[in-house]
C-alpha cells in the first residue's frame, strides 16, 4: 500500500537526522531554539477555530488530525510529525498574527493554512518575506500563489472550477438569463462571482442582476425578492459555509423554484438547509463515493471516529498532509527551500482527491465534478 511505503520512507528520513541537524533544519537560522532533541518534525497549522468559520475550521482540523495519526502510527517511538496549531479567529489579521508566531517563535519551516482566501491573501506575504512554505488546504481565489513561489494550495482555483462547471450545467440546463449573489466581504466569493460573469460573457448568457451581502448576514429576503421579480433561468450563489443554508431556505420560502448553483456546497450545508437544498447544484472536487486511491478507507475511518461522513473540506485537509509528507520524503530534508522544490515537482500523486499535481504556479491540478443534491445527498450531476 502506497501510504505504508510513504510512512516507512518518512520514518527512515526522520531517524536519519541527528538531533543537531534536525533542530537546524526545522527552524530558521535567524530564530535559534533551545529544546530537547526530538525526532518529531514540527508543522505549523493555521485554522479558524473560533469566529465566523469555526465550524469549517473544526472539520478541517479533523481531516488534518486523521492523516497525521495515520502517518505517525507506524513510526518509531517519538518519531513522526507534530502539529503546532494556531487559531486565526476567522480573520485576516488573526492569520497574519498566527503566521508570525509560528515562524518567529516556533521556528517552523512549513505551515498548513490558512483556510479562507481572505486570510490566505493576508498571510501568504508573511511566508514570502520569511521564505517559509505555506499550503492552504481550501483557499480557492485566483492569484494567491502568485504572491510567492513558497506558497501552494490544494483546491482548484475559481476560474478552473467555474469554467468547467458552466460548460457542464449550461449544456444541460440551457440557461440564458441568470442572477448572481455574492459575499462582498470575502475574497473567494468576490473572485468567484467575477469568474462566473466572465464565463457567462463567453457563453452569451445575460446577467440580469448581481446582488451582494456580507459575512454574518442572516436575512437575504430583499436580495432574493429583487432576483425573483426578474424571473431568471438560474441563480448563482458565491458564499462562505455559514451563509449558504439561509439563502437556500429563504429562497424556498419565497417560492423560488429555478436552479440554484452554489459555491462549494457540502453535506454539512445540505443537512442544515434540509429540503430547501434539494436540487441545488455545486462544482466541487470530491465525493465520499469516489473510487480514488484510499478514499473508501478514509471515509470509513473518519466516519467511525467522528460519527458522520467527511465533506470536501475534510478531504482536502486530509490530502494536504499526505501531499506534504510526500514532499518531505522526496526532499530528504525539512529545509523550506528543499520542501518547496519537492512540492513543485509533485506530479500525479495518488490522493483521495485523485491523481494530484501542482502546476507551475503552485496551484492544484486534478479532476473536478459537478454535483446535485438528490434525496438529501450530493450526487453526480447527470
Amino acid at each position: 500500500m502506497k501510504s505504508s511505503m510513504l510512512i516507512v520512507a518518512i520514518a527512515i528520513l526522520i531517524v536519519g537526522f541527528s538531533a543537531c541537524e534536525r533542530v537546524s533544519q526545522i527552524t530558521q537560522p535567524t530564530t535559534p531554539q533551545i529544546e530537547e532533541p526530538s525526532a518529531e518534525i514540527g508543522i505549523g497549522v493555521v485554522l479558524p477555530l473560533t469566529g465566523h468559520l469555526a465550524s469549517a475550521g473544526e472539520l478541517m482540523k479533523q481531516g488534518l488530525d486523521l492523516a497525521l495519526n495515520e502517518i505517525n502510527a507506524a513510526q518509531p517511538s517519538n518519531a513522526g510529525f507534530k502539529f503546532i496549531i494556531e487559531n486565526d479567529t476567522s480573520t485576516p489579521e488573526g492569520a497574519v498574527a498566527a503566521f508570525n508566531k509560528l515562524i518567529h517563535e516556533d521556528g517552523v519551516s512549513v505551515i498548513l493554512g490558512p483556510a479562507s482566501s481572505s486570510a490566505t491573501e493576508a498571510a501568504f506575504p508573511i511566508a514570502k518575506e520569511n521564505q517559509i512554505v505555506a499550503i492552504s488546504p481550501t483557499a480557492g481565489a485566483r492569484g494567491l500563489t502568485e504572491i510567492s513561489d513558497f506558497v501552494f494550495r490544494i483546491p482548484l482555483t475559481t476560474d478552473i472550477v467555474v469554467a468547467k462547471g458552466i460548460e457542464v450545467t449550461h449544456a444541460k440546463l440551457g440557461y440564458q438569463r441568470v442572477a448572481t449573489m455574492y459575499d462582498e466581504t470575502d475574497v473567494f466569493s468576490t473572485d468567484r462571482d467575477t469568474a462566473l460573469r466572465e464565463a457567462f460573457t463567453a457563453k452569451g448568457v445575460e446577467v440580469l442582476t448581481t446582488e451582494v451581502f456580507q459575512s454574518g448576514d442572516t436575512d437575504f429576503s430583499e436580495q432574493l425578492s429583487r432576483i425573483q421579480a426578474l424571473n431568471p433561468d438560474a441563480i448563482f450563489v458565491s458564499a462562505l459555509p455559514p451563509e449558504k443554508p439561509g439563502i437556500l431556505v429563504q429562497a424556498t420560502e419565497l417560492g423560488l423554484s429555478v436552479p440554484f448553483i452554489v459555491s462549494s456546497l457540502t453535506n454539512v450545508e445540505v443537512a442544515a438547509a434540509g429540503a430547501a437544498a434539494e436540487g441545488a447544484i455545486t462544482f466541487i472536487g470530491w465525493l465520499p463515493t469516489d473510487n480514488t486511491p484510499g478514499n473508501q478507507d478514509f471515509v470509513q475511518n473518519y466516519s467511525a471516529i467522528y460519527g458522520m461522513e467527511p465533506n470536501v473540506f475534510v478531504a482536502a485537509s486530509y490530502a494536504s498532509v499526505y501531499i506534504l509528507a510526500e514532499a518531505i520524503k522526496n526532499a530528504q530534508s525539512t529545509d523550506s527551500v528543499s520542501i518547496r522544490d519537492a512540492l513543485a515537482n509533485i506530479m500525479d500523486f495518488d490522493t483521495v482527491l485523485g491523481k494530484f499535481s501542482f502546476n507551475a504556479n503552485g496551484d492544484a491540478v486534478y479532476d473536478q465534478k459537478t454535483l446535485i443534491v438528490k434525496d438529501g445527498t450530493l450526487q453526480p450531476f447527470e
